[in-house]
């Protein structure tokens, strides 16, 4: 592991045909004010959670994904508790090769190799060495599957207001016909604001919304009891069915498979 992170300042930008990967460790929570970088970034962790803030969205990041930043996307990172993690760097030209969103990535046993042996080049390695690891880091990033991770905020200020009001109270159970009503629009209207402005639904919205929140909070280790009952559901059993539907494993399974990646 490589610590402190490297500083944006220190990329040498005249390789721009190279990926730079670096590592972190850090035994505090670490919280970064939302900033941009020329760089593409994807970022991900060996151990612990992190979330990632944008002007429009909000991502976890268990051990076993990554979320993809290209270049000059305004984003903050918030780490929950002592943290193990990486980034790699792409140049401009690789980052357009990529997403031009940011997305929420399954990662692999071997990215994660390959970003440990990038992490650990010094200044005499080979240039012809980093290109051969930096076209297969590349590859590896490229061939990764995106999940539903991440979470698409409005941008019209009614909309807006109404997600915000349910990310503060995430056991809020008022259907579509009651928001529609807060804010003044026919339900309706509200319903294809909302899927145009989101690409969800209501309801698969707030579902999304509520696993990001339960991730974190099984990585806090929060019963899963103590979680149902902050999300808003009646009992423990109507959650587990909600998690397995949208993770495809329970929260236990889930939880157990996190901490499996994160010490492997």
């Amino acid at each position: 592991m490589k610590s402190p992170l490297l500083p944006l300042n220190m990329i040498n930008q005249s390789d721009a045909e190279l990926i730079m990967s670096v590592e972190l460790i850090e035994s505090k929570i670490r919280e970064t004010e939302t900033h941009r970088h020329a760089f593409g970034q994807l970022i991900g962790s060996l151990e612990g959670l992190l979330s990632i803030q944008t002007e429009s969205a909000w991502w976890v990041v268990p051990a076993t994904h990554a979320v993809w930043v290209p270049s000059n996307t305004l984003h903050g990172v918030k780490s929950y508790g002592p943290f193990k993690g990486w980034s790699v760097y792409l140049d401009s030209a690789k980052s357009q090769l990529l997403a031009n969103s940011v997305k929420s990535l399954q990662t692999t046993r071997l990215l994660k190799e390959l970003v440990h042996r990038a992490a650990s080049w010094k200044g005499d390695t080979p240039q012809t060495v980093k290109g051969r690891l930096s076209d297969v880091l590349f590859d590896e990033i490229a061939s990764l599957e995106e999940t539903p991770l991440g979470l698409v905020q409005p941008r019209l200020p009614l909309l807006k207001q109404m997600t915000d009001g349910l990310l503060a109270n995430l056991a809020d159970n008022r259907g579509l016909e009651d928001w529609a009503k807060v804010i003044g629009l026919s339900s309706r209207t509200l319903a294809r604001r909302f899927n145009e402005q989101t690409g969800l639904g209501f309801s698969e919205w707030r579902q999304r919304a509520r696993v990001l929140k339960a991730i974190e909070m099984l990585a806090d280790n929060v019963p899963v009891t103590n979680i149902a009952f902050a999300l808003g559901y009646e009992n423990v059993s109507a959650f587990i069915v909600m998690f397995r539907r949208v993770m495809g494993v329970t929260p236990g399974q889930y939880i157990q498979g996190y901490k499996k990646e994160s010490v492997s």
